[in-house]
């Protein structure tokens, strides 16, 4: 079933105010770096400097709007970056791109990277955070 046009504007609204906070967005950028293994609080804390507590409560906005996924590893919480809802978001930004000119057809301008991370980027992950993957 379509969703109501009014619907997606405030749903894409609503995803965009929770991008941004500037350590929301740093998040989904760290995520998307990590992508499709994601990282556990720890790493997220560790990689950026957010104090527990705040990075709790922006990690919190960020899966109530469907930007990240969340799921538990034993004791510990794996964070991915939501790809289909951010190409979602990006594809409703480029929907009109350009129509009323017609200067360039509109394309798929909004393709994010669903490649698996490469040996070289998960080793030097597990690396810098250990073995605990």
């Amino acid at each position: 079933m379509k969703k109501n046009p009014a619907e997606s504007v405030a749903r894409f609204a609503d995803m965009l105010a929770a991008m941004g906070a500037e350590p929301r967005l740093r998040i989904v950028r760290l995520l998307l770096t990590a992508h499709p293994d994601g990282l556990v609080v720890g790493e997220i804390q560790t990689e950026l400097g957010i104090a527990p507590s705040t990075l709790s409560h922006h990690l919190e906005k960020l899966k109530n709007e469907d930007l990240v996924k969340v799921r538990r590893e034993s004791t510990y919480l794996r964070y991915t970056a939501n790809t289909e809802a951010l190409r979602e978001l990006l594809a409703f930004l480029y929907a009109e791109c350009c129509t009323r000119n017609q200067a360039v057809k509109p394309g798929p301008f909004a393709q994010l990277c669903e490649h698996p991370a490469t040996p070289a980027r998960r080793a030097a992950r597990k690396k810098r955070f250990g073995e605990s993957r």
